[in-house]
C-alpha cells in the first residue's frame, strides 16, 4: 500500500480494561483495522490520564491503577478512515474518539514476515 499526502489520523483513547466478548477493546479495534486493510494501527499505554469520569488513572507505584489510558492510532486516507470509524460506535461504549488531517511524508516497510 502507498500512502502520502494527505490523510486522516484516527485517535481512540479508552481504557485499559475496555473489553469486547472477553477480549481487550484495543486488540479487537487493531484486529478489525488490520482486517479492512487499513495502512497501519500502533497502540499506546499512557502512564497516567483521566476522562470523562474525572478519576486519574496513574502507573505511580502508591496509587497504581489497573486502568491506564490506551491510545489506538491508525492513519489511513480520508475514505478509508471514515469507513472504518463506522464500526467505532458498536465498539467504543466509553472513551473518546478523534479524528485529525495529517500530512503523511515517509510511510514504507519491509517485506511481510510470518506471523509469530
Amino acid at each position: 500500500m502507498r500512502l502520502h499526502g494527505s490523510a486522516m489520523r484516527l485517535t481512540i483513547l479508552i481504557g485499559e480494561d475496555a473489553q469486547y466478548r472477553q477480549r481487550p477493546l484495543y486488540t479487537e479495534i487493531v484486529r478489525r483495522a488490520h482486517d479492512q486493510g487499513m495502512a497501519g494501527a500502533s497502540v499506546f499505554r499512557g502512564m497516567e490520564g483521566f476522562g470523562a469520569s474525572s478519576l486519574i488513572h496513574t502507573d505511580r507505584i502508591l496509587s497504581l491503577s489497573d486502568d491506564l489510558p490506551i491510545a489506538i492510532v491508525i492513519v489511513d486516507n480520508e475514505d478509508r478512515i471514515d469507513e472504518f470509524v463506522a464500526q467505532l460506535d458498536e465498539l467504543v461504549t466509553e472513551g473518546l474518539v478523534i479524528m485529525d488531517r495529517v500530512e503523511v511524508y515517509r510511510y514504507v516497510g519491509g517485506p511481510p514476515r510470518a506471523p509469530r
